[in-house]
């Protein structure tokens, strides 16, 4: 590698125009240093004849990553604000339909009436517009007489009242087992609606551990014997419980499913699909704006041809943050994740497919000084000049953000460069162990580092960046300190970025996995760490709901949800595959959640 030597900040051998020259007024001082750097480097390249060996790593995708499916299909897509009037007419519809919709949580006949609407407005993602009216009906509910309920009413009880956080007795559930130890559940739907309900369970909770025992099973037997919606929605949560889902996603096809069942309201219904239209022309005017902002700085988004090594995934970005909060007022925060998570992908890449150690040390340090005291051009200068563009245009993306916030909120940016650094300091650590072939010797000590490798810490601070006047100064001391709740969230997603990325990771020289460390500890079969490894993830799902029934921390209930919703993304994109990554896996969802409205007559 050509090193440069310098004398009081000037490189050698530079011409007159390489010289400090006058700062643009106004303009970023890093940004102006960078620009010298580059034309520094430039002119002080050899000759083609003098260069030994020609480093072509900048052309190679080693990982076999795919080009963006997408690439700027959102920036040129057909404006939504084009047809005002009929933009106008489901306002005014949406805010009708509020009204009737409302009165039906009010004047249910029955407690099970009344649950069952409320998830179906959760699943449809309608329950923001009658938050008031929820949460009123939910005191109602967790003050009831069960005592005469049925197991199926029981376990839909259940569900609701810990999905809001009400921390109800799973002791309700013992008297519906019999002495052979099966429950009294007989038909499919009793049995997806136990195993739903017992997905909430804490550590402790034998009587649901052997509930979802019971009706995994039950349900494996029966489903090849069933068929239509029913089937559909056995198999989805087999593969992912109701409490873990990401209601946003699966809003379509619920609506749709939601229209065949004999418990169908019209009114309900028509809501549902108005409702998702509007969200759905919000969500593309979103996406327009994020890729308008991002081809800004990333030369319209040419991230394969300039850094083919890394994974350009703006869309699934956006779908992924989408997850967190998909309410229409939370704009600015799901713009503010996506641009996080995609240059934090960036990083990743670089770290695990593009840099040396020694680079990866350098990049570090440049990284550190840049987000702490300002542009550092001495480490620039020796680096590839892909490093230097990725890090550039990673520095102007930052710039998007803080450009994003009020005065008064400035601050936050402070926390969000401290995690930044937090995790590239951790990505080079796993290079360190990468290259020494090193593998630690438990789980527990491999968590250590890469837990924090999962991003998740910095996401979790980035999802309080971009919120209201809710998130305060005190909740950024809180999510600094890493909570036990933002723990589980990032050994969760270690353990299922693990479990389903460990064969392709093979294939490449690449940092050990909990697995191997599983292995090591234990000398067992990959088949048998694998199970482990899943087991040790269930645990530390029992952690996060306990966290979410009863938090340590005096922080709102709305922000420790933003990080249970960050956790359930997480077994959205590891389902079966590692679905951001294989992005095609996720072209499906994209097309039904953005692209495909509902035909609706006026």
């Amino acid at each position: 590698m050509q090193t440069t030597a310098f004398c009081l900040g000037v490189a050698r051998g530079c011409s007159l125009s390489c010289l400090p020259a006058a700062r643009p007024a106004g303009g970023p001082s890093w940004r102006w240093q960078m620009r010298r750097t580059l034309r520094c480097r430039q002119q002080q390249a050899p000759a083609p004849e003098a260069q030994h060996e020609v480093d072509d790593r900048s052309s190679k995708n080693p990982c076999g990553f795919y080009a963006s499916v997408w690439g700027d299909f959102f920036l040129h897509h057909p404006d939504p604000a084009a047809s005002s009037q009929q933009q106008t007419w489901m306002v005014e519809r949406v805010e009708e339909l509020k009204k009737d919709v409302a009165k039906l949580i009010s004047s249910s006949n029955t407690y099970l009436e009344r649950m069952k609407l409320i998830i179906a407005l959760e699943r449809l993602c309608l329950d923001y517009l009658f938050e008031k009216d929820i949460n009123a009906a939910l005191k109602e509910i967790y003050g009831a007489n069960v005592s005469d309920f049925d197991l199926h009413t029981i376990a839909i009880w259940f569900y609701l009242l810990r999905k809001h956080g009400y921390k109800v007795s799973s002791e309700v559930f013992v008297k519906f087992l019999d002495e052979d130890g099966s429950f009294m559940a007989t038909t499919p739907r009793e049995l997806l609606s136990l195993y739903n309900a017992a997905h909430f369970r804490t550590h402790g909770e034998i009587i649901l551990d052997k509930v979802i025992s019971f009706t995994k099973v039950s349900l494996e037997t029966k489903l090849p014997y069933l068929e239509g919606s029913l089937a559909h929605e056995i198999q989805c949560a087999l593969e992912i419980p109701l409490p873990r889902k990401v209601a946003i996603y699966d809003a379509k096809i619920y609506i749709s499913t939601y229209e065949k069942e004999p418990t169908m309201n019209k009114l309900v219904l028509e809501l549902a699909k108005v409702n998702f239209n509007l969200m759905q022309r919000q969500y593309q005017q979103e996406l327009k704006t994020t890729t308008r902002k991002m081809c800004r700085w990333w030369n319209n988004l040419q991230v394969h041809s300039r850094l083919p090594f890394a994974r350009d995934r703006l869309v699934e970005c956006y779908l992924w943050m989408l997850g967190v909060y998909y309410q229409p007022s939370c704009s600015r925060g799901r713009i503010i994740l996506t641009i996080v998570i995609y240059t934090t992908t960036i990083f990743d890449d670089i770290y695990d497919s593009f840099g040396t150690p020694e680079e990866c040390e350098l990049f570090t340090q440049w990284v550190e000084r840049s987000f702490m005291s300002g542009w550092d051009t001495n480490v620039a200068r020796v680096l590839p000049e892909c490093m230097q563009y990725a890090f550039g245009k990673i520095m102007e993306s930052y710039e998007i953000i803080e450009n994003e916030l009020a005065p008064e909120e400035k601050y936050r940016m402070t926390y969000l460069k401290n995690f930044i650094v937090d995790l590239v300091r951790n990505y080079n650590k796993e290079v360190k162990m990468r290259e020494e072939n090193f593998i630690p010797i438990s789980v527990e000590e491999h968590l250590q580092i890469s837990a924090r490798t999962s991003a998740c810490h910095l996401l979790a601070c980035t999802s309080l960046v971009g919120m209201d006047d809710i998130a305060t100064k005190s909740s950024f001391e809180w999510v600094s300190t890493i909570p036990k709740s933002v723990q589980n969230l990032c050994i969760i997603v270690r353990l299922l970025d693990d479990i389903m990325t460990y064969e392709r990771e093979q294939m490449i020289p690449h940092v050990a996995s909990t697995m191997d460390s599983y292995m090591k500890q234990h000398n067992v079969s990959i088949k048998i760490a694998r199970q482990k490894i899943q087991e040790l993830k269930e645990e530390s799902w029992k952690d996060f709901n306990g966290q979410w029934l009863e938090p340590d921390d005096d922080q709102p209930r709305k922000l420790i949800e933003v990080i249970f919703n960050l956790t359930r993304t997480m077994e959205f994109m590891y389902n079966k595959d590692d679905n951001f990554t294989n992005c095609r896996n996720l072209e499906d969802t994209i097309q039904s959640l953005f692209v495909e409205p509902f035909e609706i007559v006026l």
